[in-house]
């Protein structure tokens, strides 16, 4: 595949997890995330990790990730996994820190997002609404 660069402030977007970060990354993943004694050895973070970001980044199905990432239902599971564990909160709060520390975040500009659809099954039936009478004392 190849690799993707957009610049946005002068840096370029991540698809995959430079050498430098990595380091600081993989002592939180082996800190909170230690493997068990027995089983069937875990497929590699790094991979696993990479194969996370582009999935967020491009918002595939996690089974339409391209051949050259680990098995999807692996990375799947390994992703909820360190949900559940809090690893992804702490690697997103360290991006944050690089990224600030770059000058690439801008902290006056904020998004929501939200979800405004119809009703599924048509929602609530109108129902009218009880008249509060006022109080007179």
């Amino acid at each position: 595949m190849a690799k993707r660069t957009r610049k946005v402030n002068g840096l370029p977007t991540i698809w995959r997890v430079p050498d430098e970060l990595w380091v600081v990354m993989e002592r939180v993943i082996e800190k909170m995330d230690r493997p068990k004694a027995k089983g069937r050895p875990r497929i590699d973070a790094r991979e696993t990790l990479d194969a996370i970001i582009f999935r967020l980044r491009s918002g595939c199905q996690w089974n339409r990730l391209p051949e050259e990432f680990p098995d999807d239902s692996s990375v799947h599971r390994t992703f909820q996994r360190w949900v559940a564990l809090g690893v992804m909160e702490r690697l997103w709060a360290i991006l944050v820190n690089e990224c600030d520390e770059l000058g690439g975040v801008d902290w006056e500009w904020q998004a929501g997002d939200g979800a405004m659809g119809k009703a599924r099954f048509g929602g609530m039936r109108w129902v009218r609404t009880p008249r509060i009478v006022r109080k007179t004392a």
